[in-house]
């Protein structure tokens, strides 16, 4: 199966929604989500964002499908219709492998999970789990949706200057213990 990496901002409870959408706005996090998820080596590749269905729906349409990265969205729903381009999938497993076949990665550099709930609570257990961009909000939004406990396996790596509002800090969760991987993608202000 593919690996991938989950990208999340979380409350100072840990939680990532509330009432079916996100109860914050942070432009400059959602500029470091843009930078992170569409980033690529290759100019000729892009990334791939996988996202339940509710987290699909929570998207302004004008922002739907995500531009600049192949869109899959996880509905147990048949008759679920989606844009042309977009990719629905049963389960996170199965599109895990289909992204892993010669045919389904030619164009992918990275696979990035972007939400919500259920899916992150899947996600984060799967060994092919490697890295968790996460940005804590240092406040309580009194969420109804929360993000995983975060296994041992994966552990966070401190960083020198990590980009910080005053409301936000930024850190860097990882498998293989590196933080090189990330220099240079996020927007600082």
């Amino acid at each position: 199966m593919r690996n991938f990496e989950i990208i999340v901002a979380v409350d100072a409870q840990g939680g990532i929604g509330k009432d079916g959408g996100l109860p914050w706005s942070l432009p400059r996090d959602l500029e470091r989500f843009k930078a992170i998820t569409t980033q690529v080596v290759d100019p000729n590749k892009h990334n791939a964002v996988i996202m339940g269905r509710k987290t699909w729906e929570s998207l302004p349409a004008k922002y739907r499908p995500l531009p600049k990265r192949f869109n899959v969205i996880i509905t147990a729903q048949k008759e679920y219709s989606l844009p042309e381009g977009v990719l629905k999938a049963r389960g996170l497993t199965e599109v895990l492998r289909t992204l892993d076949l010669p045919s389904g990665n030619e164009n992918l550099e990275k696979v990035f999970i972007i939400g919500g709930g259920q899916l992150f609570a899947e996600a984060i257990n799967l060994p092919q789990c490697r890295k968790i961009h996460m940005t804590r909000i240092l406040k309580d939004f009194h969420c109804d949706t929360f993000f995983p406990q975060i296994p041992p396996r994966l552990r966070e790596i401190p960083s020198a200057t990590p980009p910080s509002s005053g409301k936000t800090t930024s850190i860097f969760i990882s498998a293989n213990g590196r933080l090189s991987d990330i220099s240079g993608c996020c927007p600082r202000s």
